[in-house]
């Protein structure tokens, strides 16, 4: 693609499409907070232009996500599940209550999935949690053709939920006996 500055502003606009589109279609994207050395990844919704997100109080972990604040956000592949886009973020947080907040939880309860409140569900972020804006700034850092070399794999976080043991001796048997 031609990167000149006559073709900026289309390749702008192609940009924005392809951020706006991305994040719509995609349940999960992945976010690294300035600061942070790894990527967390978190359920959103695409609202007025910027990715909203819900977390803390019962919900999904905001790990260093600051007011005012930076952030990397990456989208996935809603079909194949591979890195499709990234670009830079700043950080707002929506005050609970206010217009902007009101229009980001509308969007965010339809995404949703299996919450244990449905009907109090607005009453209990607005208590409890923090709803971010993540705010799109400058072109796209990852896009089709221009993507970082690496795999970008990363050590699995820790967690106490760990269920590999080896298996116990007389499995085998009850496993593949005969009848």
């Amino acid at each position: 693609m031609d990167r000149t500055p006559a073709a900026a502003p289309a390749d702008a606009f192609l940009d924005q499409a392809l951020l706006e589109e991305a994040a719509k279609k995609s349940g999960l994207l992945w976010v690294r907070a300035d600061g942070q050395e790894q990527a967390r990844p978190l359920w959103h919704a695409w609202h007025d232009g910027a990715v909203v997100v819900v977390g803390e109080g019962g919900e999904q972990p905001l790990h260093g996500l600051t007011p005012g604040a930076g952030a990397v956000v990456t989208v996935r592949s809603k079909d194949k599940g591979g890195r499709l886009t990234g670009w830079s973020a700043r950080v707002v947080e929506l005050p609970p209550g206010g217009e902007a907040w009101l229009g980001a939880v509308e969007e965010l309860k339809g995404k949703r999935l299996n919450a244990p409140d449905t009907d109090t569900i607005t009453e209990r972020w607005a208590r409890e949690c923090r709803v971010l804006r993540l705010e799109p700034t400058g072109p796209l850092t990852e896009h089709p053709g221009a993507m970082p070399d690496g795999s970008h794999a990363a050590q699995p976080m820790p967690t106490g939920a760990t269920t590999r043991r080896p298996i116990p001796a007389g499995l085998p048997k009850l496993l593949f006996k005969r009848r």
